[in-house]
């Protein structure tokens, strides 16, 4: 199974039970308008904590009917996220949404030890995009949370993409671990951990994909690139999931393809109890639904 378009995945979330998600500090215009979008599509049940009367007056600007909404009034932004949590935590909502409030406070409350809703050791960045020159989507990860992540960081990295393809239905996504360069050079760490994760792959010590590395981004995405310098690899070409080196490059390369190549994203955080849709300011409208949608797509 290939996933091609994002469009896809609503499809894919319109057939699961319909998941209800939770927005921190929901005051937001454009989150409002995604989050109404999901509900038209019938993906998603909301439940807004943040200011209660910004929440109805936003509504209203909007089209939307506040009377239908599900709202818990919190002036507070850090209340607001401790609730919102609190709500994922009891079992009480499925998916967990940032509205209007720092980013800080949000994590802090994903994070509390023992409050918070973290599963594994490491939260991070999955982005999957839409790309015009690529056969199907491509994912991303982490360009939005770990800075320089050592190896063991990187497995767990690794483990939570792959958790999106398998709960999308993707039993083994071919993951690509690029650095600069295809061969192992012992003054470049990203191409030693690279070796290693892949051996790691081959050993079953990461399993539910396929792994190889080092790849330089060429590689990864273009078979006739991989055949012309010789690499012979089942993911070559054909990657599902590129992991970068560290965040610099990778944030790099996921907003160069959004900004400078037009590309759509869904992008959610994972290695929590439940998907986190934690956008940027700069995310368009479309790309804060598809972010819903992916979250809710996930079985």
């Amino acid at each position: 199974m290939e996933l091609k378009k994002l469009d896809e995945l609503i499809e894919i979330a319109r057939n699961r039970k319909k998941r209800r998600l939770v927005v921190a500090a929901a005051q937001d215009i454009h989150v409002l308008q995604a989050i109404h979008k999901a509900s038209i599509e019938k993906i998603i049940d909301p439940v807004l904590i943040g200011n209660a009367s910004q929440i109805q007056k936003i509504s209203m600007d909007v089209g939307i009917n506040p009377d239908k909404l599900e709202i818990i009034n919190e002036p507070d932004p850090e209340s607001a996220c401790q609730i919102a949590v609190s709500l994922i935590k009891k079992g009480d909502a499925d998916i967990l949404m940032k509205g209007l409030v720092p980013t800080a406070p949000f994590l802090k409350a994903i994070l509390h030890k023992e409050s918070g809703i973290k599963k594994r050791d490491v939260l991070s960045h999955f982005a999957l995009l839409e790309i015009a020159g690529y056969h199907k989507l491509l994912g991303i990860t982490d360009a939005g949370m770990n800075i320089n992540p050592d190896l063991d960081e990187k497995v767990s990295i690794i483990r939570n993409a792959v958790e999106v393809y398998h709960r999308l239905g993707i039993s083994e996504p071919k993951v690509a671990i690029i650095g600069p360069l295809e061969v192992v050079n012992p003054k470049i760490e990203s191409t030693v951990h690279a070796s290693m994760l892949t051996l790691m792959n081959k050993r079953n010590q990461i399993t539910g994909c396929k792994i190889e590395g080092p790849l330089a981004l060429d590689n990864a995405i273009s078979k006739e690139a991989a055949e012309i310098k010789g690499i012979e690899s089942e993911v070559a070409g054909d990657a599902d999931i590129i992991v970068t080196p560290d965040l610099n490059s990778g944030n790099i390369l996921y907003k160069s393809l959004i900004f400078l190549a037009g590309c759509t994203s869904a992008a959610i955080i994972m290695g929590a109890d439940s998907p986190v849709v934690l956008t940027s300011r700069a995310d368009s409208e479309l790309s804060k639904f598809m972010s819903i949608v992916l979250a809710a797509a996930m079985d």
